[in-house]
Formats: C-alpha cells, sequence, structure tokens
C-alpha cells in the first residue's frame, strides 16, 4: 500500500513539472504573440513610449532567459539521475518498506526518477527512504 502511494506522488510531481513545463512555453508563446500583435495595431502617429517598450523588450529578454535556464537545469537533473544510476548498479538495495531486496542488475531513467530493477526482477522506485548498500 504504501509503495503504490509513494508511487502515485512520484506520478503527480512529474505531472505537476510536466504542466508546469508546458504552461511556461505556453506563456513564452502567448508573450510573443501579444508583443507581435501589439506592434502591429500601433498608430504610427502616436508610437509607444519608448520607456514601455524597452520594459517589454526587458521582460522578453527575462521570459527567454528563463526558458534556457529551465532548459539547462533538467540537462543538469538528466546528468545526475544517470550517474546515480551508475553509481547503484551491482549494490544492494532494500525498499522503503523493506519487502523488497537484492542486487541492482539494471537502472532505469525515467522522467519521475529512477526504478532499479533487482536481480530476481522487482522493480523498486529508488526514492525516500531505499537503502543502498
Amino acid at each position: 500500500m504504501v509503495v503504490s502511494a509513494v508511487a502515485s506522488t512520484s506520478a503527480q510531481e512529474a505531472s505537476a513539472s510536466q504542466t508546469a513545463a508546458a504552461k511556461s512555453a505556453m506563456d513564452y508563446d502567448t508573450f510573443l504573440t501579444l508583443l507581435v500583435a501589439q506592434l502591429k495595431n500601433q498608430d504610427p502617429t502616436e508610437p509607444m513610449d519608448s520607456t514601455d517598450q524597452i520594459a517589454q523588450l526587458a521582460t522578453f529578454s527575462q521570459v527567454e532567459q528563463s526558458i534556457q535556464t529551465n532548459k539547462r537545469l533538467e540537462m543538469l537533473l538528466q546528468s545526475s539521475n544517470l550517474s546515480q544510476a551508475g553509481a547503484i548498479i551491482g549494490r544492494t538495495l532494500t525498499s522503503a518498506d523493506g519487502l523488497a531486496s537484492g542486487i541492482v542488475q539494471e537502472v532505469r531513467v525515467l522522467t519521475d526518477g529512477l526504478t532499479a530493477v533487482l536481480q530476481n526482477g522487482t522493480e523498486v522506485p529508488v526514492n525516500t527512504g531505499v537503502t543502498i548498500r
């Protein structure tokens, strides 16, 4: 029972992070669309105040930098997961509830974390409470 609740929480966290990533991409696209629409519909006889235009361009730059930072953080997390995966192969793993234990034969890197496959075929999510020796 406890394992499924933990797995459910991990799935919910992965879903939330995917939703946040999709929302940031949507916000970025929406921002660009609004900026282009504003520039197209601007009255040439009364142009936008230059300070407003510079503020909008600065906001655009910040949004773009945030997206690039998020991409780099995702790459860093993936690299960290791969390092952790390599480090636990061949070691003894015990699940958080103590019901599953054995030598790690392989590790699967998934969007919501690592899953260790023991020699007996048991799959154990590598999260809080797991013991590795």
